[in-house]
């Protein structure tokens, strides 16, 4: 069975029990990672730590570093400087208690498709040195967590795509491993198989620390904690989804529509207090115009008080109709293109895939990304 172990095989014959982190012990830290692949630099002094119980969405274009810093933490591939710690082991002066609180799911899941789901499942059990007297109820609970029961008989080459992920997310928790890192869990499937791997994924939060990277952006807006966004192989924002929408929220203007001559509906809208900056949109007729509003920022930075009530009284006050007066929310999308839009100094913008030819790591192709998900079985 041609499948690469997901952790290191102990020498030892008897299985070994490694204690849990503590409450309080960061259970991914990233400090100053850097690795270079001769002249290019993949990433440079990415430094995080993620919380016991967090879902941490890993977001970055293509090329930005995600997958290069991924294999550093699952062990797969050394840093050129920096440290990376599992639940309070360093992946590489304490290897493998490290990989024994870690499951991994690389973005190509690692199945072997000749085998059945449970056959699989129970060879991986066998190789993560489970004790014998449990690798059967280990894998039972993994297929039952993934959603596998009605399949668990069958060939995994002859599933979708869908179920093929869910065995590759089962072969990851088996052990009951503290930490899951998961590098692009979700691609390649179709909106419902999206929305089933999510559920999973979510379930899993609270009782796992959970690392994930994907291009959804949706797709952690709904489902994770925490935010860190990626690009040129350094880390240009981070903090929670709603931390991260209200640094620009208040950059977004209001949008209002007057009923009036414009160059008058512009001169009022100017004089209102928490009003900074007036500009005309378009022009809807003689009398009817829409603009662009932006508030006047306080001494932190941040947008004082909503003026669009008092937008709204100076209008009707002048006898002027108000159509609309509305301010469009700003979305972790908009957060995203905001973060990679600033070049950050450091990195080259070379991508991942080139990191990963140099290190001899297959990367899936964006045709692969492109194909539908099968359609033998649904997810």
């Amino acid at each position: 069975m041609n499948v690469k172990p997901l952790v290191s095989v102990n020498p030892a014959d008897a299985p070994v029990e490694i204690a849990p982190a503590p409450e309080s012990t960061p259970m991914i830290e990233a400090v100053a990672l850097t690795k270079v692949f001769g002249d290019l630099t993949a990433i440079e002094d990415v430094s995080f730590t993620v919380g016991k119980g967090e879902l941490l969405g890993f977001l970055g274009p293509n090329g930005a570093g995600k997958s290069t810093t991924m294999r550093i933490l699952s062990g797969f591939t050394p840093a050129s400087s920096g440290r990376a710690v599992i639940a309070g082991h360093d992946i590489q002066s304490d290897s493998f208690a490290a990989r024994r609180a870690l499951g991994y799911l690389p973005e190509s899941a690692p199945v072997d498709l000749a085998s059945t789901v449970t056959r699989f499942l129970s060879f991986i059990a066998e190789i993560k040195r489970l004790a014998s007297s449990e690798r059967a109820t280990a894998v039972d609970r993994a297929i039952e967590e993934c959603g596998l029961g009605e399949v668990r008989g069958r060939l995994i080459g002859n599933l979708s795509k869908g179920f093929r992920q869910r065995v590759g997310l089962a072969q990851a928790i088996l052990g009951d491993p503290e930490v899951l890192i998961l590098d692009e869990p979700t691609v390649g499937l179709d909106p419902r198989q999206i929305t089933e791997i999510r559920r999973l994924i979510k379930d899993m939060a609270g009782r796992r620390t959970v690392l994930l990277s994907t291009h959804i952006l949706p797709e952690v807006q709904l489902t994770c904690t925490k935010v860190i966004v990626i690009n040129r192989g350094r880390i240009v924002a981070s903090g929670t989804p709603d931390s991260l929408v209200s640094r620009i929220d208040d950059r977004h203007p209001i949008i209002a529509t007057v009923e009036a001559e414009p160059a008058r509906a512009q001169q009022l809208l100017e004089c209102v207090e928490g009003v900074g900056r007036v500009e005309l949109d378009r022009r809807l007729g003689v009398r009817r115009a829409t603009f662009h509003v932006f508030c006047v920022p306080d001494a932190s930075g941040r947008a004082p008080a909503d003026p669009r009530p008092a937008m709204a009284r100076a209008i009707v006050e002048a006898g002027m109709g108000l159509v609309e007066l509305s301010q469009p929310g700003v979305t972790l999308e908009d957060v995203f293109m905001h973060a990679i839009a600033d070049p950050s100094p450091g990195g080259d913008g070379s991508g991942d895939d080139e990191a990963a030819q140099e290190a001899n790591v297959t990367v899936a192709s964006s045709e692969e990304d492109s194909r539908p998900a099968e359609e033998s079985q649904d997810s």
